[in-house]
């Protein structure tokens, strides 16, 4: 006996948390899907609480007739047969088609307290309406279970109709002699009228709240998205969770700077429309190329651009993502070039070594780097060639296996004295990698 006691309180466990559970995203995004979910965690409460109230009355009746009251028969058998009624239909409730039809849960619900109750019996031939206990029925299905105005409306008419019925079928009469047909039809179509508006009233603000909450977390949602437009996704994270302060030290990571040659000159036969068309055409591309590299673009100065690998989150192949976003911008900007007819050049300088980042100011903020290797990896770029991609001797020593260079010497640059640079030509072949790896072996 005890394992069958011990599944249903550990069902029961299980079950009654999912009353109080948030929406889902999908609840959050449709208002009939959130109120969906709202009426059948409130029927499932409302049947679970009657289930209760009527079984623990039923036990203490039958307490009261075992100590000798036998003038309780007819209402432990009412009682016992709201609680199996109240007990079914959560059962129902429970099953698909239940969950599809709230609705006939809720008047089962309803009509089993209002109609059960005033089931006629041997004893008791005479019906009397049960004001009390239908006006507690009404307004608290109004508050534990305001499902929907009309429903609760069919439910008290229903009842209405049940105990008219009824009465004629056993005293042919609708209502008993000392009860005043204006006053119950009054008094009780009051309760009513009050219990259906509470409902109405109910439905009305809680659709507009849902809408207020809907709009608010779009916007909510359209800030965080902006966010992240902005900032890496584990910044934007930290700057949500109101960190003050975002300062990161990177060991190693691999800067580069890129700008577009002449531009200013180009830009002043353009009007201003087709000059930020073009740019954001270029900018566009890179952008696409640095997340599919799986890179993170810092900004843009003028039609300079800037990328870095290795940060916020550390790679080993930071060197070599940048080698391949460099090659691949330099590609696409002469497909682009063959589109438009421009013939746009872009200058490249890579550097690899420790940085710091994070993000400063407090409007118009942006993550950005600082330290030698980002002055370097300009400097490279500045004094570069057209078209070439020019990298310092720590970035050559890092993809020296994998890529074809070619040496340009030692130039000055400046704030760092002389430096030996190089040009990034391609990629080795895979043969050529291997024989490689295995001269080093």
């Amino acid at each position: 006996m005890k394992k069958p006691v011990g599944k249903f309180i550990h069902q029961f466990r299980q079950w009654l948390p999912t009353l109080l559970e948030a929406p889902s995203e999908v609840e959050f995004n449709n208002y009939w899907a959130w109120r969906r979910r709202f009426l059948y965690k409130r029927l499932s409460l409302g049947l679970g609480l009657g289930l209760l109230y009527f079984s623990g009355l039923t036990g203490l009746y039958l307490i009261q007739m075992m100590l000798g009251d036998r003038s309780l028969n007819a209402v432990v058998f009412k009682n016992l047969l709201t609680a199996l009624s109240m007990a079914s239909w959560l059962v129902w409730l429970q099953l698909p088609v239940g969950k599809r039809q709230q609705a006939i849960a809720f008047l089962g619900l309803s009509w089993s307290i209002t109609m059960l109750t005033n089931v006629p019996s041997a004893l008791d031939p005479v019906l009397i309406p049960d004001l009390k206990g239908w006006t507690i029925t009404f307004f608290a299905q109004a508050t534990i279970i305001p499902f929907r105005w009309r429903l609760h409306l069919l439910s008290q008419l229903g009842a209405y109709a049940f105990f008219f019925s009824t009465s004629w079928l056993v005293s042919q009469q609708f209502l008993p002699a000392n009860i005043s047909a204006t006053g119950f039809l009054f008094d009780m179509g009051w309760i009513c009228l009050m219990s259906t508006l509470v409902v109405y009233l109910y439905e009305r603000l809680s659709k507009a709240e849902f809408q207020t909450r809907y709009r608010l977390r779009q916007e909510q949602q359209r800030s965080e998205q902006l966010l992240l437009n902005i900032l890496p996704p584990s910044i934007a994270e930290r700057l949500l969770k109101q960190q003050q302060t975002i300062a990161d030290s990177f060991a190693e990571v691999t800067v580069l700077f890129a700008d577009i040659v002449g531009f200013t000159q180009l830009s002043t036969q353009m009007s201003p429309s087709e000059v930020v068309n073009l740019l954001n055409q270029v900018f566009s591309r890179f952008d696409e190329l640095a997340e599919y590299h799986g890179l993170e673009k810092i900004k843009t100065i003028g039609d300079s651009y800037m990328v870095v690998a290795g940060l916020p989150q550390h790679r080993i192949d930071h060197a070599s993502a940048i080698a391949q976003m460099a090659l691949a911008m330099h590609q696409a900007l002469k497909q682009l070039n063959t589109q438009t007819g421009h013939t746009l050049e872009i200058r490249t300088g890579i550097h690899t070594g420790p940085v710091v980042a994070g993000i400063i100011g407090l409007k118009k903020f942006a993550y950005d780097l600082w330290g030698d290797t980002v002055n370097t990896a300009s400097r490279m770029e500045s004094q570069g060639l057209p078209g070439e991609i020019q990298v310092s001797e720590t970035t050559y020593e890092c993809l020296k296996q994998q890529y074809v260079f070619e040496e340009r010497g030692s130039i000055a640059i400046k704030g760092k004295g002389e430096m030996n640079t190089y040009l990034l030509k391609g990629k080795c072949a895979p043969e050529a990698i291997a024989a490689e790896q295995t001269n080093l072996i």
